[in-house]
């Protein structure tokens, strides 16, 4: 009994690991997006609901669940780099399979959102 619950513990965290990492999404430390932000202009993306107070530097807000609606304000040039970000993570990978789905190839999720963006030390709007 004991071997079975271990096996479906792993099985429920290897699942819970493929959520939270899939191939279509690059996840990106709050360190590395700071770099970046630091270096580059970049399209930064918040996709928290209910809105949230942004990361310093945010272009867009924009629901995780209503990226469709939003495609006017997306770049046309599908290679565009897009940088998402909601409160701690599975929004933002939601909003990359929907922007994924739209035909969009170059997406990076801020792991651990918002709040490992707070636990950094870094600003907010």
């Amino acid at each position: 009994m004991k071997k079975s619950c271990a096996v479906i513990a792993m099985l429920v965290c290897v699942a819970g690991c493929n959520f939270q990492k899939p191939d279509y999404v690059k996840t990106i430390s709050a360190d590395e997006l700071n770099r970046t932000m630091q270096n580059a202009d970049i399209l930064l993306v918040d996709v928290h609901t209910p809105q949230q107070r942004h990361i310093m530097g945010t272009d867009l807000f924009i629901p995780y669940d209503d990226v469709a609606k939003y495609q006017d304000k997306l770049p046309q040039d599908k290679n565009t780099p897009i940088y998402l970000y909601c409160e701690g993570g599975p929004m933002g990978n939601a909003a990359a399979r929907s922007l994924y789905e739209l035909g969009y190839r170059n997406l990076f999720n801020l792991e651990g959102g918002a709040k490992a963006w707070r636990k950094a030390g870094l600003a907010f709007e």
